[in-house]
């Protein structure tokens, strides 16, 4: 079988899964249950499978044995096992037991696991049903996930694959979710390009300050081609953030900070006084965030508001100073998804485009499709600040803006539109290029940008109207005289015919 199979099998498995609670437990609550098995599951076959190896190694000799187990890059206690639990899949407190066993985990591993399962409860009447019910829900959950199509030794089934797997489970979530979806998931194609227009290089510090289950992080990783970067995230909903932590560990990118706070009323990514600074900072925040704090930004301890401060019904623009201000001086790139409005809403919003753009820290506006999103159909756009632009960085003297429209590149999909590869690189190559492309791109000087108010609507940049074709008044006036000659003879026709039946008025 080869990698695609697999990848097709083990996801199709882990998804039949989910049927143990569709109908009884809501989408946005059962992912949790689904993905910490699948967590389970992975790190108890790759224990098992090293462990046998070293007992080949070392024969009897179980302290030996367990010592070297000790130095791998997690601990599993005795009994906490996946199977474990499966052989006690017929107790009456089965979920107590799992409860038992992850705490048991956690506490083994807190330098990497501290907290991911402590919004998690197996043994939940309120999500999981009454005790008969939920103990032949957890049964069925420990079945599906012992079948042979599951098991995730390292020798049958690669990193990649589990990675993959936890993935492609969190899109499904996502689809079934619906508006929740956008706390945890962005689509894998926006990703994807948000991640190598942000152009993460070996050696960079990538943060994503909304990250959801870190599956934009581990985009961006895989854009370095190496192994010489490090990861950084913030995530408010703690659920989310334990499905990051666990995203990254299934991904091996175990060193991966990921804080659970508020990151525009308590960042946790902080050293001594200031904000931590990063090489590639990128993210899609919630949009046009209500209540978000702009009570408290005039007393901000980290100053991040100087340029004014969002309006307290959207926090769109709050989102974009913060990361802004967390990006390197001279040299950090920043590239955020955001609601149109974000381009040409007024009063402080306008005020605060203004200033980022005679900053000369606005690179480019990249309008996306329609219905995209789970969360919403609108369209969205990606705005890149690259702050080499500030005197001093590599690129000072690029004054323009690049505009792009590629809200017409997508396929249809039965729920959402799709970009595809060839979308992608389309607005890639243009980037790269800074190339303009007749109704695609434009470069718009200062002066254009400042005769226009400041406003980056993109129709105001990029013409996208398709001429019609000229119309020959002469010839289709001839040819209504035509089909009116025509019209007259069929008419003629008809009334002979009504005569001859004797059927005419």
């Amino acid at each position: 079988m080869n990698g695609q199979q697999m990848q097709q099998q083990v996801n199709q498995t882990a998804w039949a899964a989910c049927d143990t609670f569709r109908g009884a437990v809501d989408a946005g609550q059962y992912k949790d249950y689904i993905l910490v098995m699948l967590f389970l599951k992975y790190i108890s076959d790759l224990w098992n499978e090293h462990a046998e190896m070293y007992r080949k190694q070392f024969g009897d000799d179980e302290a030996r044995i367990r010592r070297r187990l000790e130095r791998e890059r997690f601990l599993l206690p005795a009994g906490a096992s996946f199977y474990d639990l499966y052989e006690r899949r017929n107790e009456a407190n089965i979920g107590e037991l799992i409860n038992i066993a992850l705490e048991r985990i956690e506490d083994a591993n807190r330098s990497k696991l501290e907290g991911v399962f402590r919004n998690i409860d197996f043994n939940s009447e309120a999500n999981l049903g009454r005790v008969r019910d939920r103990n032949r829900r957890l049964k069925n959950l420990l079945e599906d996930f012992a079948k042979p199509a599951m098991d995730l030794r390292p020798s049958r089934v690669s990193e990649d694959i589990i990675g993959e797997c936890y993935i492609y489970l969190i899109s499904r979530f996502a689809s079934d979710a619906g508006k929740k979806a956008g706390e945890f998931y962005t689509p894998s194609a926006v990703s994807g390009l948000l991640a190598k227009l942000a152009n993460p290089q070996p050696g960079n510090t990538i943060c994503d300050p909304a990250c959801g289950s870190g599956s934009l992080l581990i985009q961006a990783s895989q854009q370095v081609g190496s192994d010489n970067f490090a990861l950084f995230g913030q995530e408010v909903n703690g659920a989310t953030w334990a499905l990051a932590r666990m995203n990254m560990f299934l991904h091996a990118k175990d060193a991966a900070r990921i804080e659970w706070c508020d990151t525009l009323n308590s960042p946790a990514l902080v050293e001594g006084d200031h904000l931590m600074k990063f090489d590639v900072v990128l993210a899609n925040p919630p949009f046009s965030l209500d209540k978000w704090g702009a009570e408290h930004a005039d007393a901000d301890p980290f100053r991040r508001y100087w340029r004014g401060i969002p309006p307290k019904s959207k926090g769109d623009y709050a989102f974009i100073t913060h990361m802004i201000e967390i990006a390197k001086r001279q040299s950090g790139r920043v590239a955020v998804i955001v609601p149109h409005g974000v381009l040409f809403r007024g009063s402080s919003e306008g005020a605060i485009r203004k200033a980022l753009i005679e900053e000369n820290l606005l690179d480019a506006v990249v309008g996306l499709p329609a219905n995209l999103f789970t969360t919403t159909g609108i369209p969205v756009a990606i705005l890149i600040f690259d702050r080499s632009r500030e005197d001093g960085g590599a690129n000072e003297d690029r004054r323009d803006v690049l505009f792009i429209d590629a809200s017409k590149d997508f396929t249809p999909g039965k729920t959402q539109n799709v970009m595809d590869t060839a979308h992608v690189d389309k607005v890639l190559d243009t980037y790269a290029a800074r190339a303009e492309i007749e109704r695609y791109s434009h470069r718009a000087s200062p002066e254009e940008i400042a005769e226009n108010g400041y406003n980056l609507n993109i129709p105001r940049y990029v013409d996208t109207f398709e001429a019609e074709e000229e119309i020959d008044v002469a010839a289709v006036q001839k040819d209504i005289q035509l089909i009116e000659a025509e019209l007259a003879a069929v008419r003629a026709k008809m009334a002979g015919y009504l005569k001859e039946l004797g059927l005419d008025a």
